[in-house]
């Protein structure tokens, strides 16, 4: 079973699932203002690799991942640029997915916006007020946290503790500087919705609340994010649901921060790499494996050095598969593991029980990727000795474990299309080229469909086996 830290409880425990067999997973996603960088590349590979991980296990997997469509920085952007929220939103979204589908990772089953759930975020503040645990000011309608029960659960700090540490408040109508907006009255120029409190707009930490229950239901199983998420928003999402009686979160998994030598990776100190400058010259199989060699709630170092060591990495891993014409697999490796498993490879089991124990051990990436590798090297060394069946079979597994990571071995050439697949390919990178994503993916499909595993880079299109 898989053991995951908790932010919560601050223990690793067992992922309890709601419903047996199937398992909901609900993840952050971006404020799409600008092009995403590595750190957010890495937190979406965390949080593929549970999803595939689960998914290999033998659940049905029900994810979620929002996009803030409206926020002060899209604001901001737009203002400043002369255009409206709605463009700046559109053109950052876009390459938020375009991001994702280069780094391989699987797109959620949902991805719900903001701006389509406001009429729902108004019917919850308006319930709050109802309650008595929120209050309207001159500048919106606020949640008081001193009504509620375990606040800084997450954050594992006292209400006083938080309270001290607050930051010096130039609001002189809230009661509490820790009170945050679940409503912001309008300002001149600004989007704004109608509700009882006036026109205005939601405050950040509402949006995922009413989203994730209205598409997961009271109690899901996961909440995940990047740790620096954990307070004040995630703390603030699970303070709505505690006011409104609502069972939220059975567990909370977050990732660590990447970092530049001795510095975080972020926008404010202007060290931060895109995703798109990244795998200008990268493979997108190189940067997953590198993430996954740091545990997920680590820091990850990434550095010339560490990009060049993990590329060099992958190639041995790639350089296996050819020797031994080891078969591509799925999207989602969900191959039996069993001797009736019809067409699926016959896998060594020790090494799938090695790689189970460290995956269902919080995620042990590190680990299970050791002995990936030191499968691959007794691989080699059966096939140089003559024990080809020996060895196939460990480069077979070696394959499928990898697959469930999410890299696909076999290197990066371009396979020998038809003359329909070429022509798919060209129609696919003239709709990314036109911003028309949804028909992008549907041609996405179609090629995948094709026994195709799809990837984007700066030149469009490739295709491998």
């Amino acid at each position: 079973m898989l053991r995951l830290h908790d932010t919560a409880t601050g223990v690793v425990r067992p992922l309890e699932l709601r419903d047996p067999g199937h398992a909901s997973m609900y993840v952050c996603g971006l404020t799409v203002n600008d092009l995403p960088h590595i750190g957010h590349g890495r937190m979406a590979l965390v949080f593929d690799v549970i999803r595939r991980y689960l998914v290999f296990s033998g659940l049905d997997v029900h994810h979620v991942s929002n996009v803030t469509d409206i926020d002060d920085r899209i604001i901001d952007r737009a203002v400043s640029e002369g255009r409206t929220e709605p463009e700046v939103a559109a053109e950052f979204e876009g390459a938020w997915w375009e991001a994702i589908d280069a780094l391989g990772i699987l797109r959620p089953d949902e991805a719900p916006h903001a701006t389509a759930y406001v009429e729902g975020m108004v019917a919850l503040v308006t319930d709050l007020v109802a309650r008595g645990v929120a209050y309207q000011t001159s500048t919106g309608v606020y949640l008081d946290v001193e009504k509620i029960d375990g606040y800084g659960l997450l954050a594992r700090q006292s209400l006083d503790s938080l309270r001290s540490g607050a930051r010096v408040e130039v609001d002189p109508e809230k009661r509490s500087p820790l009170d945050f907006a679940l409503w912001k009255t309008a300002k001149p120029g600004e989007p704004t919705w109608d509700s009882p409190f006036g026109p205005g707009r939601p405050g950040w930490h509402t949006e995922c609340v009413v989203m994730s229950l209205d598409l997961l239901g009271d109690g899901f199983d996961l909440h995940g994010g990047a740790v620096d998420l954990i307070f004040p928003h995630h703390e603030n999402e699970r303070a709505q649901a505690v006011a409104e009686g609502r069972a939220f979160a059975r567990h909370w998994v977050h990732n660590g921060w990447v970092m530049t030598g001795t510095e975080k990776m972020s926008k404010s100190l202007a060290n931060f790499v895109t995703i798109a400058q990244l795998l200008e010259g990268t493979d997108s199989r190189a940067y997953r494996l590198l993430a996954l060699r740091s545990q997920y709630r680590s820091q990850m170092q990434v550095t010339p050095e560490t990009i060049a060591d993990a590329t060099s990495a992958l190639d041995r891993l790639d350089r296996l598969a050819e020797r031994f014409s080891v078969r591509p697999q799925p999207t989602l490796a969900t191959v039996a593991i069993s001797s009736d498993a019809g067409d699926a490879p016959d896998l060594v089991a020790a090494e799938v029980e090695t790689f189970r124990a460290h995956m269902d051990d919080d995620l042990d990436t590190p680990g299970a990727l050791a002995g990936i590798f030191d499968a691959a090297g007794r691989a080699n060394a059966l096939g140089d000795a003559g024990d080809t069946d020996a060895a196939r079979a460990l480069a077979e597994t070696v394959g499928v474990l990898s697959a469930v990571l999410g890299i696909a071995l076999g290197g990066r050439d371009s396979v020998v299309m038809d003359e329909e697949t070429a022509g798919l390919v060209t129609e696919r990178d003239a709709a990314r080229a036109s911003r028309e994503w949804g028909r992008a993916d549907d041609l996405r499909d179609a090629l995948v469909e094709r026994g195709f595993v799809v990837e984007d880079g700066p030149n469009g299109t490739t295709l491998r086996r």
